[in-house]
């Protein structure tokens, strides 16, 4: 019980703070493209009780843990955007789309910094480089899986966007079945030939950035 404990610790701050930074993510990219409705509806914010999903974000990955389920899923409290009070509705539907991933990006590397941090300090806390390498999974898995092209999905809305209007229109329609699509691939294992690839791309960008102080520091 003890190590169900802390592996349950090390795990859930990284994972309340990348759904948390995620979702702000969303909210304020839509503010600064025209739309306010996830800062009027106070969802531009870091605390991360206003992102949290009771049964998404709580109760499913738990208990998905405690029987030890072979994956885990899970999500937030969607942020709510009009696309429609958009300055330029199809591009700027991307951009709100990406900043959510993107946001993951940049706290794995956060993440690897401060595991570099660590290492100079020479703190040999267990717990604290544990929780710094859980940090950096848990965003290159959310970075991956949410880019996935299907609604709901952040990949999903930015290949709607991209689309010609007839096709995006009807490749929209999907968004209904999304969530029970995509629970099935996730259940079927077959996400990971998306996953993989695309998180060693998210790997390749953050030591694209890392590699440089790492030489200058000579780790």
């Amino acid at each position: 019980m003890e190590n169900i404990v802390e592996t349950a610790i090390v795990w859930v701050i990284p994972v309340l703070l990348a759904i948390t930074l995620h979702e702000a993510a969303h909210a304020f990219v839509a503010r600064f493209l025209g739309d306010s409705t996830a800062y009027m509806q106070g969802r531009m914010t870091l605390n991360p009780f206003r992102h949290i999903d009771p049964l998404g974000t709580v109760v499913i990955p738990a208990m998905l843990f405690l029987v030890g389920s072979p994956f885990i899923f899970g999500y937030a409290k969607p942020v709510p955007v009009n696309f429609g009070q958009l300055r330029h509705p199809r591009r700027d539907s991307a951009l709100v789309a990406l900043a959510g991933p993107g946001s993951n990006l940049l706290m794995a590397l956060l993440w690897s910094l401060f595991k570099v941090g660590l290492l100079l300090a020479h703190v040999q806390n267990g717990f604290l480089l544990q929780m710094a390498d859980a940090g950096v999974m848990i965003n290159l898995v959310l970075f991956a899986f949410n880019l996935f092209p299907l609604p709901p999905l952040d990949g999903g809305r930015i290949m709607t966007s991209l689309l010609p209007v007839n096709m995006a229109y009807k490749f929209a329609q999907i968004e209904r079945y999304g969530f029970f699509i995509v629970l099935g691939l996730v259940y079927l294992g077959l996400t990971n030939y998306w996953m993989r690839p695309v998180m060693y791309l998210g790997r390749w960008v953050v030591n694209l950035f890392l590699y440089p102080l790492l030489y200058f520091l000579s780790l």
